[in-house]
């Protein structure tokens, strides 16, 4: 399955609040939409990717509950970037007074805010590219660390702020830095 992406220039804008209610009214569908204002609606996952999708939300909200630095988000939740987007990144952390400092109706709805990390596992039917760009429009929108994980070619693309991309191939362990201090993931799970 494939993502599409529509652009509804010639019709309509879809502002935060037409995107946010569009998305309300269609919860069967897995919606974003990018800092050009394009929507994008994206195909479910298979088995495999949602089985590693979960395994690494674990990971993450192990090492949340131990730290208790932030918050850990899943692939549901949508935020309103600084730019313009909306995206739902696979995995998604955000320090404690950041997320503190929004209101109670920010936190309800897409929140307004940049994630500090995200992660993106690329599925067999996803675009490398199309990822590619998702991950420079995080690094764009203030996303500190990223991680892009390709299990078939055993590969890891980390973004950094102001830092080129590094490509890894076939590592065993990704350090979290001194965003995600002290934690480690074991890739051995999903390559």
């Amino acid at each position: 399955m494939t993502a599409y992406t529509i652009n509804f220039d010639v019709i309509s804008t879809i502002d935060d609040e037409k995107f946010y209610q569009l998305c309300r009214h269609n919860p069967e569908l897995k919606l974003e939409q990018n800092q050009k204002g394009e929507l994008i609606i994206m195909p479910p996952t298979g088995g495999e990717t949602g089985r590693f999708n979960s395994e690494l939300n674990l990971e993450f909200g192990i090492w949340n509950r131990q730290k208790k630095l932030g918050y850990i988000f899943d692939s549901s939740t949508c935020f309103k970037l600084p730019k313009g987007g909306n995206r739902s990144p696979d995995v998604a952390y955000i320090q404690k007074e950041r997320w503190d400092n929004l209101t109670l109706e920010e936190k309800i709805k897409f929140p307004p805010i940049a994630p500090d990390f995200v992660l993106e596992l690329m599925s067999k039917t996803d675009s490398l590219k199309t990822l590619q760009e998702k991950m420079e429009e995080y690094i764009a929108n203030g996303v500190k660390l990223g991680w892009l994980i390709n299990p078939d070619k055993k590969q890891v693309e980390i973004y950094r702020q102001g830092q080129e991309k590094e490509i890894l191939n076939n590592p065993k362990i990704l350090s979290g830095e001194y965003i995600l201090p002290d934690f480690t993931l074991d890739l051995t799970e999903i390559f």
